[in-house]
């Protein structure tokens, strides 16, 4: 069975072809559903759009992956992007089914036909999709920029079960991507102000 290809809003008249980059934002399930739930969401989509603006502007690829199942039903309000975050022309837009972004989704191929060396991860939720996609993207060859304040989980109240706060959570993500040791690839950690796709970035680690 042939992977779903990414679908791509409608480029202008004359577009020619895609450039290539070193490298890409993903922006992994900021769909409105799961935003309504997100710890510190104004802030992440803040966060995210940022980004996604600076992207564009230096050309590189912007790559939304979206969920669905049968909480995020294609079509309803839940299942679709943030509007904040709405796909631009050029992006793509990739569904997916689980937890990995690249399962089963033409993810890897896209960034390798655009000349993808480096992922930059952001989106929902840290210890999910989020979690599961950048170490998926350090197993299939790329360097990983983890956005320190650009990934977010849901809310849990105080004392609910055995899951760490979200702060907590964000945290020990963060510090776990700052020690992580991969051979052959960079693995950082940086805050979305520090993220410059034009290549070479602030100095300083979060």
């Amino acid at each position: 069975m042939t992977a779903p290809v990414g679908r791509r809003p409608e480029a202008g008249p004359g577009a020619g072809a895609e450039p290539t980059a070193a490298s890409a934002l993903l922006v992994i399930d900021m769909q409105n559903a799961l935003v309504a739930i997100a710890h510190r969401a104004s802030a992440t989509v803040a966060a995210i759009a940022g980004l996604q603006a600076r992207a564009r502007a230096a050309g590189a690829p912007v790559v939304v992956v979206q969920q669905e199942d049968e909480e995020l039903e294609p079509g309803t309000e839940g299942w679709r992007i943030a509007p904040e975050l709405a796909p631009a022309p050029g992006d793509t837009v990739l569904p997916k089914t689980a937890p990995d972004g690249f399962l089963g989704t033409g993810l890897d191929t896209v960034l390798r036909s655009r000349g993808v060396s480096e992922v930059v991860v952001s989106g929902f939720a840290t210890e999910i999709c989020v979690e599961s996609t950048a170490r998926q993207a350090l197993s299939r060859g790329y360097d990983v920029v983890l956005v320190s304040d650009g990934h977010t989980t849901s809310v849990r109240p105080d004392g609910s079960g055995p899951y760490a706060a979200p702060e907590a959570s964000v945290a020990h993500h963060n510090e776990i991507y700052r020690n992580l040791r991969f051979p052959g690839r960079r693995v950082r950690v940086l805050p979305a102000a520090e993220v410059d796709f034009r290549g070479g970035d602030a100095p300083g680690t979060p």
